[in-house]
């Protein structure tokens, strides 16, 4: 059996997080019919954590209903990271998918933790 390697481990995750996503992206007109509205965006941040830089901001053109980011996007070293927000508010990574946190900012410091030193490698979004 071949040996798992980092590139598979993330690529696996990365899956797993596009088949996630898909059942949020149905229940969203659920909630939207509910009377809930999207909570406004999150600040931009620009910073070096850990010694990678991580930036986000407001995703060009507005928010966008097909992005599971809520129109928000996150660099690390000027690669996106996959970010989804949750129905409760919470965010949540391609790389750190099952440990959701408050912010952005704290999804791509998650994702720093996580990457320990290794490259983030794009995200093949459809």
């Amino acid at each position: 059996m071949p040996e798992i390697t980092r590139r598979r481990a993330l690529t696996a995750a990365a899956a797993v997080a596009a088949t996630a996503s898909v059942a949020v992206t149905l229940a969203a007109p659920a909630a939207s019919a509910a009377g809930h509205h999207e909570p406004a965006a999150p600040d931009s941040f620009d910073e070096v954590y850990k010694g990678r830089r991580i930036q986000g901001r407001p995703a060009a053109g507005g928010a966008h209903h097909h992005e599971h980011g809520g129109g928000y996007e996150v660099f690390i070293d000027g690669v996106r990271l996959h970010v989804m927000r949750n129905a409760d508010g919470s965010w949540i990574s391609v790389v750190s998918h099952y440990d959701p946190v408050p912010t952005p900012r704290a999804a791509a410091r998650a994702a720093v933790d996580e990457l320990q030193g290794a490259p983030l490698l794009p995200f093949p979004a459809n």
